[in-house]
């Protein structure tokens, strides 16, 4: 499964693999929603409910795309964040993960707070 990801500055590509989450998340598809940042993060809301799954952690790997139940968001890191150690990507809370985005992930920097972001199936 793979999605796409467009912003005013840019667009991503990421593929998912098969979980429950990820399967929510395209069920769900098209989304647009406005983007929040926090640190080399940005997360955005896309409304699915869904509970931890048994590999979710709150460090990851830049440019994987995560969900963050408690938020209901998107996440996708690709940098250290104001709860990192070190370069770490580490997110707030454990985070189930979906996949990851194709190439490099600080294209992810040109997405600003207050952005409009549309996710849609590929």
């Amino acid at each position: 499964m793979h999605i796409h990801i467009t912003w005013p500055a840019g667009e991503a590509t990421a593929y998912l693999e098969e979980t429950v989450s990820a399967k929510a998340l395209m069920e769900a598809l098209p989304i647009t929603s406005t983007a929040n940042t926090w640190g080399d993060e940005v997360y955005f809301d896309v409304g699915i409910a869904v509970e931890l799954e048994d590999d979710a952690r709150a460090v990851v790997d830049a440019g994987t795309v995560c969900l963050w139940v408690e938020g209901k968001s998107l996440a996708l890191p690709f940098g250290p964040t104001p709860a990192s150690q070190g370069e770490e990507c580490r997110l707030v809370t454990d985070v189930n993960i979906l996949g990851a985005i194709e190439g490099d992930p600080t294209i992810l920097a040109t997405i600003h707070s207050g952005d409009e972001v549309t996710v849609e199936a590929v």
